[in-house]
């Protein structure tokens, strides 16, 4: 059995961001009724933005 370890968060900082409200509209609608916070979208989002922009450099 494995050992259990406590989760760590990654460090974090706050920042505010204008979205426009279509955009809003969208996401929550996107998010309602899964398991999932406006901000884990909006990360996870850009992640893979940025991950898009890596691959179209390479």
């Amino acid at each position: 059995m494995a050992k259990f370890k406590i989760p760590t968060v990654p460090p974090t900082t706050n920042k505010s961001v204008r979205f426009p409200n279509d955009v809003l509209e969208r996401v929550n609608e996107a998010i309602r009724g899964m398991d999932c916070t406006f901000s884990a979208f909006v990360v996870e989002a850009v992640r893979v933005a940025l991950d898009s922009l890596d691959e179209e450099k390479d």
